[in-house]
């Protein structure tokens, strides 16, 4: 296996770099500058979109497009260096179509829609006509396991009716976000086994008895795009809004994180080098107790700390990504362990490396004339959003003794006796 970049990610990584340098970094301080005022998003952004696609700078993510489908065929392990650079600058993914949660949502209407479904969301999705928000987490239930899920929708006539909560759901405070997946329990059914009793509900947000009831905060982090709080209550859709197959929900559901998740992990290790870079150039400038920070013995454990990390974490998460462009000839099981270590390991990089980041930088790295305190609130809530950690290192430990159980008597070799030190073989010639 060589994880270096193939030459077409070389290629689409300048490419992608110049773009960012040319376009993007001028605009950074208007982008935030607007936000602050309310303008979100900000109208330059339609435009840097435009520019995107004109130089073939879109929908980098997804293998399986069609002909007809604007974008470009990258495999996983050839995207996994792009979703790095986009990382650094977090509203960089959108103006390349390829931001979080539509390019997981894009992945389920590709492989589940019906062609109605396709003209109707992904073809607007394809072509950033539109945003889309993925509803599964609610505020009752534990919902690192989608069993426990509440939220009900049930067949009426020609109709599904949904009514539940949910929470925490990025995306849906966005302008133009026009449609939610929402992950529903079958109402009424307790006969099929509990990973068989929820469906997908395409629900348009203008829907009656939608409600978006708030955008909630992340550790006073406030994001434009939102984290929302959404009452569902008595809506109403037709019954060709199902997605894929009735009880079908939590396959579908695990199915759409593995890229996903690569996704978040590579634009993860992309904040962490920019903030070690940041903490670098700043160790060199700043003086303290007479000498640069950077002579410092502590602050060069740091660094060094950091950038062995973030190195381990992108060769974990290349594995990862190559594991799933192998398709049906992977093991499903390490693929799925594979997946849940990715998660648990980016999450924690990011918090040791931008903590260290903050503390090099001091009081400034508190405030918001950095990323980094906005990387580090994002780092600490990736520790829970997808799961928490503790979920993926439960997937991580059952793989390991599965395979155990499998392999049981096998070591026996490796341990030592008394009686066998009595009576060592004889070499037979």
């Amino acid at each position: 296996m060589d994880f270096a970049p193939s030459p077409l990610a070389l290629q689409w990584r300048d490419r992608l770099l110049a773009f960012m340098d040319r376009y993007l970094l001028p605009y950074n301080p208007a982008w935030h500058a607007a936000v602050l005022a309310g303008d979100y998003p900000p109208p330059f952004v339609e435009d840097l979109k435009a520019l995107a696609r004109e130089e073939g700078l879109w929908n980098l993510f997804l293998p399986t497009l069609e002909d007809d489908e604007p974008g470009t065929r990258l495999s996983n392990l050839d995207y996994a260096p792009l979703a790095e650079v986009m990382g650094r600058l977090p509203w960089a993914a959108e103006v390349f179509n390829c931001h979080a949660p539509d390019t997981g949502n894009i992945e389920l209407l590709h492989r589940f829609a019906t062609p109605a479904q396709r003209a109707r969301w992904l073809v607007p999705l394809l072509h950033g006509h539109m945003r889309s928000a993925f509803a599964m987490s609610e505020p009752d239930v534990a919902s690192s396991d989608p069993t426990n899920l509440q939220t009900t929708v049930r067949r009426e006539g020609d109709h599904l009716v949904l009514s539940g909560r949910k929470w925490f759901i990025t995306g849906a405070a966005h302008p133009h976000c026009q449609l939610l997946i929402v992950l529903c329990r079958n109402a009424g059914d307790v006969q099929t086994d509990s990973h068989h009793r929820h469906s997908m509900v395409l629900v348009p947000v203008d829907t009656p008895g939608v409600q978006i009831v708030r955008n909630i905060s992340v550790l006073h982090h406030h994001a434009p795009e939102g984290h929302c709080e959404i009452l569902l209550q008595g809506v109403r859709v037709p019954a060709d809004h199902l997605l894929g197959d009735w009880g079908a929900g939590f396959a579908m559901a695990q199915a759409r994180l593995g890229p996903g998740r690569v996704h978040h992990c590579m634009r993860t290790i992309g904040q962490c080098e920019l903030a070690l870079s940041l903490a670098t150039e700043r160790a060199l400038e700043r003086t303290a107790f007479g000498k640069p920070l950077a002579e410092q013995a502590n602050v060069q454990e740091w660094l060094a700390e950091s950038r062995i990390e973030i190195d381990q974490a992108r060769l974990l998460v290349l594995h990862a990504a190559w594991l799933l462009d192998q398709g049906d000839a992977a093991d499903a099981r390490q693929v799925r362990a594979q997946v849940a270590a990715i998660k648990v390991v980016a999450a924690r990089l990011q918090q040791r490396v931008v903590d260290r980041a903050m503390q090099i930088f001091g009081a400034m790295g508190l405030s918001p004339d950095t990323p980094l305190a906005a990387f580090w609130t994002w780092g600490r809530a990736l520790r829970l959003m997808d799961g928490p950690d503790e979920v993926h290192l439960r997937t991580v430990a059952r793989h390991e003794l599965r395979q155990a159980r499998e392999q049981l008597g096998t070591l026996a070799a490796y341990f030592t006796t008394p009686e066998q030190m009595r009576a060592p073989p004889r070499l037979s010639a």
